[in-house]
């Protein structure tokens, strides 16, 4: 039981010292996870889109800046609906908003762009 005090005694200071430290430098945890990756990995390729997901663009009035700043940055990827390990280009699904998602994006995400296949609204 001594040890065990011995040892709380320096790790729960450690551990707050720790996460005051990385808090102040805006480190976070959160860029390792499956879903930020794929995100972060998509927006870092130059984006094409097919000609279906060009005409739903245009039938739902969705530009460019829109696909890009709000549905993939913000959207959450659907693994199970996903196609991650298909070479040579995975595809993934991606739902917008996460909660009473409005909008579904699959694209291709190759080794030097990123095609929108297709683009669907769901309400």
């Amino acid at each position: 039981m001594k040890k065990l005090k011995f040892y709380a005694i320096g790790f729960i200071p450690g551990l707050l010292i720790v996460f005051f430290i990385l808090n102040k430098k805006g480190a976070s945890c959160s860029g390792y996870l499956p879903n930020s990756r794929v995100i972060a990995e998509t927006l870092s390729k130059e984006f094409k889109y097919s000609e279906e997901a060009k005409t739903a663009m245009n039938t739902y009035k969705i530009d460019e800046k829109f696909i890009k700043d709000s549905i993939i940055t913000t959207g959450k990827v659907d693994f199970d609906r996903s196609h991650a390990q298909k070479k040579p280009c995975p595809d993934y699904l991606i739902i917008y908003p996460e909660k009473n998602p409005a909008y579904e994006i699959t694209f291709e995400k190759c080794e030097e762009t990123m095609t929108v296949t297709s683009l669907k609204k769901l309400k």
